[in-house]
């Protein structure tokens, strides 16, 4: 079934028009700038709300990505479809200084030729997918109907992940279940956190925000 899902997505799913806005979903180089800036505007307008949603969502996603995840990854080994598949359509932007500049080239499309014998891969689950459920509950909480609308666009770029051939549907629907756990974790322990000692720390700025989420 989940070979099958993903050759669907991959393969009979796939068009020359959504090539480009997939790679371009899939691709962290080509956001991270975008993402800086925001981060930056959110710090300096953001007021207390956006801070405190800035210093959850770096939690979240650090123990997301960098503990969680890579953990799992390297107990699992999963290799990636286009490491032990035929027939898989690898989609990616071309090299381009700035990344930005690549959506003006045509994309990359190559077909995946397996190596013989048991590969070791770092498929499951899914990076991509798992920082970004993280961040889309992160957001929904402190931003709440506003903050909702991140989730189709972090559910586009998990699905870009199948589409351009470097993940199976399992690595997305299991890594969306981490991030989004991860997140609701850390949302909480901070919580707990500012309100047991945020008074005794900084009374004054704990008299005005006695909740993160407030």
């Amino acid at each position: 079934m989940d070979q099958r899902l993903f050759f669907l997505i991959n393969g009979h799913w796939s068009h020359p028009a959504l090539d480009l806005p997939m790679a371009v979903l899939s691709s962290w180089d080509f956001w991270w700038p975008f993402a800086l800036v925001a981060a930056v505007l959110l710090a300096i307008f953001g007021g207390f709300r956006g801070r405190a949603a800035l210093v959850c969502a770096g939690l979240a996603i650090g123990l997301t990505d960098g503990v969680v995840v890579d953990t799992i990854k390297n107990a699992v080994g999963r290799p990636r479809p286009n490491q032990t598949l035929e027939h898989v359509r690898m989609v990616d932007l071309q090299k381009a200084r700035p990344r930005f500049a690549a959506i003006f080239r045509p994309v990359k499309v190559k077909w995946s030729k397996p190596l013989p014998g048991p590969q070791r891969g770092i498929s499951f689950p899914s990076g991509h997918a798992s920082n970004n459920f993280a961040l889309a509950v992160v957001i929904a909480v402190f931003f709440r109907r506003w903050g909702w609308l991140y989730f189709p666009f972090a559910a586009l770029i998990a699905y870009s992940r199948i589409y351009v051939g470097s993940h199976y549907p399992s690595d997305i629907l299991v890594a969306a279940i981490i991030g989004a756990g991860v997140a609701c974790l850390v949302i909480a322990a901070c919580e707990l956190l500012w309100r047991s000692l945020a008074g005794k720390l900084a009374p004054r700025l704990f008299a005005a925000h006695p909740s993160l989420l407030a």
